[in-house]
């Protein structure tokens, strides 16, 4: 992990990290579920009006994953409240797999919060996401059944927290 570095996407890197959060979804299965929700993958210049974004890319400047983080009571906020710190759209490319980088950008996430004095990370996520389920449960996050939803009568999100 040590070519991988984790930063802010430069604006002229937005339609890239677009395209990558969409493959990365796709190539999973998990766009057939809601049609417009590709084009929120794909919109990194709105996400960036109401939130913080990271990328991993690898020396050569190569995008490698990205992920939003979300404050609570914002525009993009789904399950976070008062004192801790949200994330959502985690993605790695394809090619990237099976490298660490889905972990590196949520630790990052998890330090992001640290600096902001936050109690905890919290996110939602596909209830048939499982590698990324494990990934959480490896970094030490637990599950909280009390914040689960459905944004859609056909689309249940599972929450996890990481008490900070």
């Amino acid at each position: 992990m040590s070519d991988v570095e984790i930063r802010a996407p430069r604006r002229d890197e937005f339609g890239a990290v677009g395209e990558l959060t969409v493959a990365a979804y796709r190539d999973d299965g998990y766009l057939g579920v809601e049609p417009r929700y590709e084009a929120d993958l794909r919109d990194v210049e709105g996400r960036a009006a109401h939130s913080e974004l990271l990328v991993a890319v690898d020396g050569a400047g190569a995008l490698l994953g990205s992920v939003v983080i979300v404050h609570p009571d914002t525009e993009l906020a789904e399950v976070s409240r008062t004192g801790e710190l949200e994330f959502r759209m985690l993605a790695v490319a394809s090619a990237a797999r099976g490298r660490g980088i889905g972990e590196a950008l949520t630790r990052a996430v998890v330090e992001r919060a640290r600096e902001l004095g936050r109690t905890r990370v919290v996110l939602s996520s596909q209830a048939g996401m499982k590698a990324a389920h494990r990934l959480y449960d490896r970094i030490g996050f637990t599950r909280l059944p009390e914040r689960d939803w459905q944004p859609l009568p056909h689309v249940t999100l599972v929450a996890y927290g990481l008490t900070l």
